[in-house]
């Protein structure tokens, strides 16, 4: 095998460790500030009420991508751990408007910190990079996000 093929290789496998590392990053149960276990998933519906303040069941599962059943059971543990708070809907009383209470507003806060950090990262990174670094990078990313998208559609189980 030539050196560029195997450089080639390297990247790929870099890449896939590049990656297991960010999920492993993003899976782990943090506190954010609070005196309360946040999961993965419970911060990133945190994340869309504090983007959505007032928006309902149906509005956040779109928004989230999932069931409004699934969003209903977060839900219910973030209320637990006094992270958000259902208020009925003046303009229909048969929904409820969602918000975060202060301690899911520092939570919230906390997490958007920690992707300044993540960010910082990557910017400091790429501090010497040229514009058209920058686009090849850019475009791979895309281009890769992509075809890893298509190939996980389209291969057998």
């Amino acid at each position: 095998m030539d050196k560029i093929t195997t450089n080639k290789h390297q990247i790929a496998y870099d890449s896939l460790h590049f990656a297991s590392a960010l999920i492993e990053l993003d899976k782990k149960t943090r506190y954010y500030g609070t005196d309360v276990p946040i999961f993965h998933s419970e911060i990133h519906v945190i994340m869309a009420i504090a983007e959505h303040p007032g928006v309902h069941v149906g509005g956040l599962a779109d928004i989230l991508g999932v069931t409004k059943g699934a969003v209903s059971e977060i839900l219910k543990k973030l209320e637990r751990k006094a992270l958000v708070i259902k208020e009925v809907d003046d303009l229909n009383l048969s929904r409820y408007s969602l918000y975060l209470t202060e301690k899911g507003k520092k939570a919230h806060g906390n997490h958007m910190h920690y992707h300044t950090i993540l960010n910082s990262m990557v910017e400091e990174q790429l501090e010497d990079a040229s514009e058209r670094d920058l686009k090849f990078l850019s475009d791979f990313f895309s281009s890769m996000i992509s075809k890893v998208k298509r190939f996980n559609d389209n291969f057998g189980e």
